[in-house]
């Protein structure tokens, strides 16, 4: 829903960016690979210590790179096959990363299993809805949409882990588990529209 809605805001500022980096003489590729590098490496790092704010922080802008590459590839008026299996599978890296990194904060360091179990769901499902799109796509099958893609999932973890660093209570249990409730809801969706679009004659 957001990648709807905030698409045409987001890329007044990614664009500009984009063509900036490709004067700088850097490909979309390599903007894709240091985006993930970095935004698994802050994850890793700031998560399982509990520094959730900065840590939300630092893995957001990082994050911006997803954005960047795409403006990057328009700007250049072709896109790859290559670069868009690797950007597909960065992409997966980064949630694992993410949400990986959050479970064991949650299990190992703070000692909530509850949560753990939260953010457990939360990887899992993050995995299927993308696997379901991709798998879709490979027998010729369009399917788009949901309630928590990708930028949903990433704005409801990062406000949660940002403002419980902050201090803010229940907030980012709230989080997780509306995050589970959505992925849930959007994996039956996805799988509801490849049934209509396998059933078109």
């Amino acid at each position: 829903m957001l990648n709807i809605f905030a698409r045409a805001g987001v890329s007044r500022v990614s664009d500009p960016v984009g063509a900036w980096l490709l004067r700088l003489g850097l490909s979309p590729d390599v903007v894709t690979i240091v985006g993930t590098v970095a935004s698994v490496v802050t994850a890793l790092w700031f998560f399982p210590q509990g520094k959730l704010f900065v840590g939300t922080v630092v893995v957001a802008v990082f994050l911006m790179f997803d954005l960047v590459d795409g403006s990057m590839a328009r700007a250049r008026g072709r896109t790859t096959a290559f670069g868009a299996v690797l950007d597909a599978s960065c992409d997966r890296i980064a949630d694992g990363a993410l949400f990986g990194s959050l479970v064991w904060w949650s299990l190992v360091v703070a000692d909530d299993h509850g949560r753990g179990l939260g953010m457990l769901l939360c990887l899992v499902g993050a995995q299927v809805i993308s696997y379901i799109k991709a798998r879709a796509e490979a027998n010729d099958l369009g399917v788009e949409g949901g309630l928590a893609e990708r930028a949903e999932r990433f704005v409801i973890i990062l406000v949660g882990t940002g403002l419980h660093g902050l201090g803010v209570p229940y907030v980012l249990d709230v989080a997780v588990w509306t995050l589970v409730v959505l992925s849930t809801v959007t994996i039956g969706q996805r799988l509801w529209a490849v049934h209509i679009a396998s059933s078109r004659p």
